[in-house]
């Protein structure tokens, strides 16, 4: 469809035809199993050792540190529990700390390890979706032995003060006389934010290729060295008997071409995105009545626009504009299938009544001003009948 117009980019991305022209050998001829010893699977290995380079040259970190993973949720998952139970293990202490508005990924894995005897504290945001450092380090006890913390949320867009509560850790670590590992989410943050790991002051890196034009079923999983940690997949001793299983060549490959693509070109990306972002927040608040933006105002991602509309309701709406050729959200797109509003807006303070009419625009610079235009022209009316039809939540 030629007048399709996608503003759903922090759900997936399209593949970089750079990324797939990389990962293509291996979907053909280069086929081999990087744990064999003849040399297609030489070849293989060599593609997967190079891609580790590249990934850790563009993380700032050692090569032995990059673990290759089947994408976020995975990457998360591995950082959270192997860390928790190898510290559990040791008799270090079960207290996990992260913040509210995590991502369902972080959350879900955290109430999984209450069922093992951990204690999670879940920190509070401001108004704008922001941790307090803080709050952070208040948080943190002699039996503290993870933190994580999202670099920024994947709903509101809002950036956290990374360094500052990467500082908070590690000055309670020092005055606790132990180290406490530090991980984050960094999933949205690769197309227009510097992920070195020293710098964002992280122990523990997750990423999803597919998030910043890589393929989907690929991750990252960075893991600083000392960290604890106790694999969560068994099997064969792939990826440093961190990470079990057959390497997706092709994935990895494709993954670390696009982070190379989406790292060099973090200003351009910014320069394209923010214009066309401000431009849509503009229209919709002169010409909606009632529009609200969420997240922080100008500590966000580029891209990244969540406003809501009072008295609407999101499905009704991105109804409409799935009718109008436009590929909207409501939130995070793994919870389209609930009828719930955002945990995250809720974490904010945003009442019910909004939070169930707000909408997530995700651009790209592949849009163009036009199909700006054509939404800001389309999505009035659309609200309107919304609104018409849907009594307001108490």
């Amino acid at each position: 469809m030629s007048d399709f117009i996608y503003l759903d980019h922090a759900a997936t991305t399209p593949l970089h035809p750079r990324a797939r022209e990389a990962m293509l050998p291996y979907l053909g001829e280069e086929f081999g199993n990087p744990s064999a010893s003849y040399g297609l699977a030489r070849r293989a290995q060599r593609a997967i050792d190079g891609a580790r380079r590249t990934v850790a040259g563009l993380l700032g970190c050692r090569s032995t540190e990059v673990s290759f993973t089947s994408g976020g949720t995975e990457s998360i998952n591995a950082a959270l529990k192997g860390v928790a139970f190898a510290q559990q293990k040791a008799r270090v202490g079960n207290h996990i700390i992260t913040s509210t508005i995590e991502h369902h990924a972080v959350l879900h894995t955290a109430q999984y390890l209450e069922e093992f005897g951990f204690e999670v504290t879940y920190l509070p945001v401001d108004r704008f979706g922001l941790v307090d450092p803080d709050e952070v380090a208040a948080a943190i006890t002699d039996r503290t032995v993870l933190v994580s913390i999202m670099t920024a949320n994947n709903e509101v867009g809002t950036i956290e003060p990374m360094a500052e509560i990467g500082e908070a850790v590690r000055s309670r670590g020092r005055a606790l006389r132990r180290r406490i590992p530090f991980h984050t989410d960094a999933v949205q943050a690769a197309n227009s934010l510097d992920l070195n790991v020293d710098r964002l002051g992280v122990d523990l890196l997750s990423l999803s290729s597919h998030k910043f034009r890589g393929p989907k079923g690929s991750g990252v999983l960075y893991l600083r060295r000392g960290t604890p940690f106790l694999a969560q997949q068994s099997g064969g001793g792939q990826e440093r008997q961190r990470r079990a299983g057959t390497e997706n060549v092709a994935g990895i490959v494709g993954g670390a071409m696009a982070l190379k693509l989406a790292q060099s070109q973090r200003e351009a990306y910014t320069a394209a995105c923010a214009p066309l972002r401000d431009r849509l927040l503009t229209g919709i608040l002169e010409q909606v009545p009632g529009a609200q933006l969420h997240g922080h105002p100008q500590q966000r991602l580029p891209n990244n626009l969540s406003v809501s509309f009072d008295s609407a309701d999101a499905r009704v709406l991105l109804e409409g504009l799935d009718e109008a050729g436009v590929a909207a959200s409501a939130g995070a797109a793994c919870d389209a299938a609930t009828l719930e509003p955002s945990h995250v807006l809720l974490a904010m303070g945003v009442p019910m009544s909004r939070a169930a009419g707000t909408l997530r625009l995700t651009v790209s610079p592949d849009n163009t001003e036009v199909e700006i235009k054509r939404v800001l022209k389309v999505l009035p009316d659309i609200v309107e009948r919304s609104r018409a039809g849907t009594p307001v939540i108490a």
